[in-house]
């Protein structure tokens, strides 16, 4: 058995290496942002085709995927640790598949946004079950590192997902971005269902009572590290959101700049891929608390003088890209160490706590992401003091999580790793 954090562990089932097992974890991240972020080039499209008056109104599209992303999280958690990883990881997989069809077929937005729901009903698996899996075979840091690979693919996608909405609604009707949704989930179900194997050992297997249930969700719920840091994950997730539900506007109606929308956005997620890569070099030697309460401070900085420039008047798309460039890259360095040190604690109930802590930060971060673009008024004042607040908000949640402390690694009590 190897020691948590000591490295990458040598698992006791035949499945992939270390690296394929971090692209599987990738790709079920990766498909996740694909849905949301392919979407952006085409809401136009969709508004004019379906119907929809007011351009906030098209932001349905993306925040319906988010709201079913995360209520579902609350149940596959459960499901997950009773009848284990895999069988749960393809009934997501189907509805992923499915819904996106029927998305791709809608005549109306109702039924095109009731069909977003359930595409994000199928996805919340994914994110759950990413985590357990995770979980299953890998702790402390190296859980870490493992997160951070796999959040570099899943920010990597953002860079090009817009361009491929792009390319799609030049060669074809806005309807193929769906299609293609449908085509990738269905291509990794057959690279999972071959490749990856049950990582939940049956002796671990836990039965669906409520009690049991909801002792562990009130544990992932009340323990101070993980209410803590799932808030503070919440509050940024909430910040990213404001920024997708925005930005297609931003550049389309701010700085009337549609040709650059995909170039531009491309560049701000690439700040976060870059952290990210940079993070999953450092984090084992520097600790996750080092690293991500620093890039906290950083991302409020960086917010609040983007917030003066917006409101001062001076915003152009330059400033924009370069200031929003930079607050992302700190992000790339908090969200994958924040969801690792949530789940620090809850080893013993990885499937259930995935889920509880899912369901709060996708749901609430929808939300909040929601009410930004709500906001938007022709210009970038609404995002960026969005920005300022939830930033704020998110190092308060880390205060509470660390009891008023900031960089202060901890000495944790080992926490049992597969063999």
């Amino acid at each position: 058995m190897t020691a948590p954090g000591s490295g990458p562990a040598t698992p006791a089932f035949k499945g992939p290496g270390f690296p394929e097992f971090v692209a599987l974890i990738a790709m079920m991240m990766a498909l996740n942002a694909l849905a949301i972020d392919a979407m952006l080039p085409a809401l136009p499209a969709i508004g004019d085709a379906l119907g929809v008056a007011s351009e906030n109104g098209r932001q349905w599209v993306i925040t319906a995927y988010l709201l079913g992303f995360g209520v579902a999280q609350i149940l596959y958690g459960p499901l997950a640790d009773r009848f284990g990883r895999k069988p749960v990881l393809m009934i997501g997989l189907a509805l992923y598949i499915v819904f996106s069809l029927l998305a791709a077929f809608s005549p109306t937005f109702e039924l095109l946004i009731a069909a977003r729901v359930g595409t994000g009903i199928g996805a919340a698996a994914l994110r759950v079950l990413a985590v357990s899996i995770v979980r299953d075979r890998y702790s402390g840091r190296t859980m870490a590192r493992v997160m951070s690979l796999s959040f570099l693919v899943f920010l990597g996608v953002p860079i090009l997902a817009p361009a491929l909405g792009q390319l799609i609604l030049t060669v074809a009707p806005w309807r193929w971005v769906f299609g293609v949704l449908a085509v990738g989930g269905t291509a990794f179900a057959i690279w999972a269902a071959i490749r990856l194997p049950e990582t939940l050992h049956p002796e671990d297997r836990m039965p669906i009572q409520a009690g049991r249930i909801a002792s562990a969700f009130r544990e992932a719920l009340t323990n101070r590290r993980s209410i803590g840091y799932t808030l503070a994950i919440t509050a940024i997730s909430g910040a990213l959101f404001g920024f997708i539900n925005s930005s297609q506007q931003i550049f389309f109606d701010v700085f009337h700049a549609p040709g650059l929308f995909t170039v531009l956005f491309g560049a701000v997620a690439g700040g976060i891929a870059v952290a990210s890569l940079l993070n999953a070099r450092l984090v084992e030697r520097l600790g996750s608390r080092l690293i991500s309460h620093t890039a906290l401070l950083g991302f409020i900085t960086m917010s609040a003088i983007h917030a003066a420039v917006a409101v001062s008047g001076h915003e152009t798309i330059w400033t924009f890209a370069v200031l929003q460039a930079l607050t992302m890259f700190c992000f790339g360095f908090i969200a994958g160490n924040f969801g690792s040190m949530a789940m620090e604690p809850m080893g013993h109930i990885a499937g259930t706590a995935s889920s509880a802590q899912g369901f709060i930060s996708t749901t609430g971060g929808a939300t909040l992401g929601f009410v930004i673009g709500q906001q938007f008024n022709g210009s970038t004042v609404p995002m960026t003091t969005g920005f300022v607040l939830l930033g704020l908000t998110a190092l308060v949640s880390v205060l509470f999580a660390e009891r008023g402390h900031l960089f202060r690694a901890r000495n944790l009590p080992p926490v049992p790793a597969a063999s």
